[in-house]
């Protein structure tokens, strides 16, 4: 998750839906966005008509916000996308899907990418037994992803995942509850990837 000084839900406001950047708040009534869920700043509401340079501007932004990612590192994934066979579009998500800090996200051991994202930096999660510290390190078929073995971590980890269970678990990932232990079922396939972006859009956006 990059470092940003711009505040949270200033982002969120900004493409106009959420982004699920503060982790529980954002399920709570002291969101931002349901306060005002219109663009930040002097006159929000006083914008002219979209170009459509900037439809495929705002998809990217939104895409590349929700991952936490700067511009050089969105399209880096873009350009790795585009070198692999298939639709480019879901090889670009396929690729943002593996990467440690938002599998750890997506198993509830962190409340937000940005948590997650912190827990791997630090040297508090282990893929296979091994300590990673690659927030970008690709996750594949069968890898375990469980938290390190420190007391603190795992009491941690484990509150963190008692307050996530009733998120939504991705298909390709099973998580064990007691043992504090994810597995990567298989690579997400096209079905298994979310829905929330208009990958034809950003494609279109890099391509252009």
């Amino acid at each position: 998750m990059a470092k940003r000084n711009t505040a949270k839900c200033r982002l969120c406001r900004r493409e106009g839906t959420k982004l699920f950047l503060k982790g529980y708040r954002c399920d709570g009534a002291k969101c931002s966005f349901q306060k005002r869920d219109y663009p930040p700043g002097m006159h929000p509401f006083r914008r002219g008509k979209v170009s459509e340079y900037g439809v495929r501007l705002r998809e990217s932004q939104r895409c590349k916000r929700s991952y936490g990612l700067r511009d050089t590192q969105f399209r880096r994934v873009y350009r790795e996308a585009v070198r692999q066979p298939g639709n480019s579009g879901e090889n670009m998500l396929r690729l943002l899907e593996r990467r440690l800090d938002n599998v750890v996200y997506r198993l509830g051991l962190g409340a937000s990418r940005a948590q997650a994202r912190q827990e791997v930096v630090y040297g508090h999660v282990r893929v296979n037994g091994k300590r990673v510290d690659r927030p970008s390190y690709l996750v594949r078929p069968n890898d375990v992803i469980e938290p390190d073995n420190k007391e603190k971590v795992v009491a941690r980890m484990r509150a963190t995942r008692e307050q996530t269970k009733n998120r939504e678990m991705a298909t390709w990932l099973e998580m064990d509850d007691e043992a504090l232990k994810g597995r990567v079922i298989a690579l997400p396939s096209a079905e298994q990837l979310p829905d929330e972006f208009n990958t034809t859009l950003i494609v279109e956006f890099f391509s252009r």
